[in-house]
């Protein structure tokens, strides 16, 4: 008897979403949850969030890492059937939404302010350190898309890239051990960036315009690239911003680029089959038609602003509720080389910008 089959009359075949917007035939119905199944998952992982801000704001740390380590500190917690729900939600639905509302910070103008030499160099920079960690997760035994994972949170904008990319890979590409481990990875990497590149930049005596493409280039969290570079000065901060914009710029090219080239061929056959898979995945598209309206359209400085407060708050929630569904073990047994290619891509980033910066910039 055939699946989706009872007896001699066929019935309709039962499909089922997964956590990354593919479909698949259910072997069984698979239940409606009502909006009450979501509220537990969502009040553990808003309370634990609300409590990394908190800390953050008191011990000027990362919230971004502080939600990743209580997260993981509750993820006893998070194996609970009664939260799961919410969390699985928070994982990848608002996370999509934070992703494409990150589209109002980006605008054509904000790239070509770079100058074409600047611009130049961020993609080389960018390019360079996608290519260096996907080679370095080949030697190590990790799988192409654990290394473009790596690469592309670093190359790109940190946890926000990272959670992107995981959303368009598609099913059993990169676990959630990994996945959490880039997130650590590119976290501390980032922390240790924005206390030591503005002392390196007056070290070598560059000018507030190459201090800041240098640590807007390399730095890989939005917020601690803009950070330091208005701990070098407010020039170098506003240089800073502008570079890192544009690197935020290529999140959708890049997660985009990605559906396509993970995607194989049982992927390519099902979705002809069924005729509903979009060519990207929908918040990509969402983030780079708010990005193009960002740039025909006046918005007004506070709506973009608000936009980004909530963005910040939907991806801190989906990194508290992807840290609450690991599994401590998961994350031994996945061991250091699950963070040489965030490593190796970090060191590029930041070699491959001191030479752009003093090659292309401020000349």
């Amino acid at each position: 008897m055939g699946r989706g089959q009872t007896g001699n009359a066929p019935s309709p075949a039962i499909y089922a979403g997964d956590l990354y917007c593919e479909y698949y035939i259910a072997e069984a119905p698979v239940p409606q949850r009502g909006l009450r199944h979501f509220v537990p998952g969502i009040l553990l992982c808003g309370t634990a969030a609300l409590a990394a801000a908190f800390l953050a704001g008191q011990y000027a740390f990362p919230v971004m890492v502080l939600g990743l380590l209580i997260g993981l500190a509750l993820s006893f917690a998070g194996q609970e059937e009664t939260v799961a729900p919410g969390l699985d939600l928070a994982a990848t639905r608002l996370a999509q939404v934070g992703i494409a509302l990150l589209g109002l910070q980006v605008s054509a103008a904000q790239v070509t302010a770079l100058g074409w030499g600047a611009l130049a160099g961020l993609l080389v920079v960018m390019a360079g350190t996608i290519v260096v960690a996907l080679l370095t997760a080949r030697l190590v035994g990790e799988s192409r898309a654990f290394g473009l994972l790596a690469g592309g949170a670093t190359a790109i904008c940190g946890a926000s890239a990272a959670v992107a990319l995981y959303g368009a890979m598609g099913r059993n590409k990169v676990d959630k051990a990994r996945f959490t481990l880039t997130l650590v990875g590119v976290a501390v990497a980032s922390a240790i960036a924005m206390t030591l590149y503005p002392s390196f930049a007056g070290a070598i005596g560059l000018t507030d315009t190459q201090a800041g493409f240098l640590i807007g280039a390399s730095v890989h969290d939005a917020a601690q690239a803009i950070g330091g570079g208005f701990a070098f000065s407010d020039e170098a901060g506003a240089n800073a911003t502008v570079t890192k914009l544009a690197r935020v710029a290529m999140l959708g090219p890049l997660v985009a680029l990605t559906a396509i080239w993970l995607a194989d061929k049982r992927d390519a056959t099902a979705a002809d089959a069924r005729g509903r898979r979009l060519p990207m995945p929908w918040f990509v598209a969402a983030f780079l038609l708010l990005a193009i309206a960002n740039s025909a359209l006046d918005i007004p400085a506070q709506i973009a602003d608000h936009a980004l407060d909530l963005s910040k708050a939907l991806l801190l929630l989906a990194v508290v509720a992807i840290a609450m569904r690991s599994r401590p073990q998961m994350l031994l047994e996945a061991g250091w080389r699950t963070l040489a290619p965030v490593a190796a891509a970090s060191l590029t980033a930041f070699a491959l910008a001191t030479a752009a910066t003093v090659l292309l910039v401020g000349q």
